[in-house]
């Protein structure tokens, strides 16, 4: 059984190592699951504290864009860490704006689906990508965009969009790691399935000639057998 000392000690560190706050969950976990606690700050560190491939400030606009994407009142030290990095107000509004704009990628997939043959001089794909563009034109530059929509579609689970916007980061040439990244701080907000459905759909971009892997991912793509569990013949 944990003593009443240890579980204090446990959320005094927590406490420190999050900057003065600790939250309910924190304490559960603490006086019941301690080996779980520990492995779940582990995956915290990993995920959002320690430095990878995006700047501080990049990794912050992603984390308001899935936020606000799922409507996450939890989390909003984020928007204090997003000011703390470099941001302002009109980039924040510039976030949200996207944010909202990807709660629409369903009715433009839609469209294309059904729509698309009836409208040959308008791509739909195309006019979804671009829309977002000219909503924060001024505000961020078009990687950082392609970035947030990426970590917002993630976190929603919508495939089309995220493809569209996969498609898009390539082409204006966010490095591979950085979308690798941005999707994975959506397992913190969603869950590690919406994470793997994401990466299902960037590697059937990749085996299908939409997008144009480095050797390094271009080794993932190639790798047999990726996908559900398919049980053996009886």
């Amino acid at each position: 059984m944990t003593s009443p000392e240890e579980v204090r000690a446990r959320l005094e560190a927590i406490r420190a190592a999050r900057g003065g706050y600790v939250l309910p969950h924190h304490g559960a976990m603490a006086a019941a699951l301690p080996e779980l606690h520990a492995t779940y700050e582990a995956m915290y560190r990993a995920l959002t504290l320690d430095d990878h491939h995006l700047t501080a400030h990049a990794k912050e606009v992603v984390w308001l864009a899935i936020l606000v994407a799922c409507q996450e009142p939890v989390g909003t030290h984020h928007l204090h860490l997003f000011m703390k990095t470099g941001g302002t107000e009109a980039e924040a509004a510039a976030v949200f704006r996207l944010a909202a704009w990807a709660a629409g990628a369903r009715r433009y997939a839609a469209l294309a689906a059904s729509w698309q043959q009836h409208l040959p001089g308008t791509d739909l794909a195309r006019e979804y990508k671009d829309g977002a563009m000219r909503l924060v034109a001024g505000a961020l530059d078009e990687r950082l965009a392609r970035l947030a929509l990426i970590g917002a579609h993630t976190a929603g689970d919508e495939a089309w969009g995220l493809a569209a916007e996969i498609e898009a980061a390539y082409a204006a040439g966010v490095p591979e790691p950085e979308i690798a990244e941005a999707m994975s701080l959506a397992i913190w907000v969603r869950g590690v399935n919406p994470f793997v459905r994401a990466t299902e759909t960037w590697l059937r971009l990749m085996q299908a000639g939409r997008v144009t892997p480095s050797p390094a991912f271009r080794a993932w793509a190639e790798t047999p057998g990726q996908g559900a569990f398919v049980p053996p013949p009886r």
